[in-house]
């Protein structure tokens, strides 16, 4: 079964800092394109982030850049978003995504999700 478990979103306040993680499983994680998708209420979905296999490139979106890392670690199939300067506009339920593709800059082509995590930013 393959599977992508997100976890370490919370309720923080604006200003403060959260690193999430996805924990990916039944597949060969080495050869996957991972990214960070977001989706609050009322809004559509977000791309935000995403980091190449094997090569480790990474993009941000702008609205996040300068505040966001995204990062994997293959030898334990994870992939991390490190979420710094938080704002109450980053208040959403975020999902790890994966494709088996090297169109680092591209929305499209996300097979497999996760089931996402809430991140909630008061101010």
């Amino acid at each position: 079964q393959v599977q992508l478990l997100e976890s370490g979103g919370g309720s923080v306040q604006a200003g403060g800092s959260l690193r999430l993680s996805c924990a990916a499983s039944g597949l060969t994680f080495t050869v996957y394109t991972m990214a960070w998708f977001r989706q609050a209420p009322e809004k559509e979905r977000e791309f935000v982030a995403a980091i190449s296999r094997s090569t480790y490139n990474t993009y941000v979106t702008d609205s996040v850049k300068g505040r966001f890392t995204i990062s994997r670690d293959d030898a334990k199939n994870l992939v991390f978003l490190q979420m710094n300067t938080l704002k109450p506009d980053d208040t959403a339920v975020y999902f790890c995504a994966a494709k088996p593709a090297d169109d680092l800059r591209s929305a499209r082509g996300y097979s497999i999700w996760g089931q996402g995590t809430q991140v909630t930013v008061s101010s």
